[in-house]
């Protein structure tokens, strides 16, 4: 007799303990959906002002850097701009297409400015794709191996997924 009441107070103390284990486990679950809940609502209210400003941020970084002589993609340019627009000089043309992606950043920042800016950057990202097929010696160091110019390049794919969650 002494064993089977043993047996069942054990039993007793493991149903409550397991009860006491299942609450904290819903309880821990709805803090964590609670956190989980207001994470989601943090990044729905501020996606947008992020995606602008990480436009604006790498638009006007790269576009001042080709304005001051500073940028590490002057070569690039200037091989495409030989390319393509043999008869302009590589100097104007690159602080021009500089002053053209400071314009385009700025344009992020401005709310409802999306229908000027978004066809400005489509037309920026055809001009800085060309490099892949017009200068594939320059891009690829063999099929779909990228040099650090083509992954320079490729990256845009980041960028129009941004403006296409501004648009959005």
């Amino acid at each position: 007799m002494r064993v089977a009441s043993g047996t069942v107070s054990r039993r007793l103390y493991y149903r409550e303990d397991q009860e006491v284990i299942d609450l904290l486990y819903d309880e821990c679950m709805r803090s964590l959906d609670d956190i989980d809940h207001a994470v989601i609502g943090w990044m729905r209210r501020w996606e947008v002002p992020m995606f602008r400003g990480a436009l604006f941020l790498v638009y006007v970084w790269f576009g001042i850097l080709k304005v001051i002589g500073a940028s590490p993609a002057t070569p690039l340019v200037e091989e495409l701009q030989g390319a393509m627009l043999p008869f302009f000089d590589a100097n104007t043309f690159l602080v021009l297409f500089g002053l053209f992606e400071v314009f385009v950043g700025v344009l992020f920042l401005i709310p409802r400015a999306e229908r000027i800016v978004l066809p400005l950057m489509a037309g920026h990202m055809v001009a800085t794709s060309l490099p892949l097929m017009v200068l594939p010696h320059v891009v690829w160091t063999g099929f779909l191996v990228p040099t650090l110019e083509g992954q320079y390049i490729i990256k845009n794919i980041a960028l129009i997924a941004l403006a296409m969650g501004i648009a959005a």
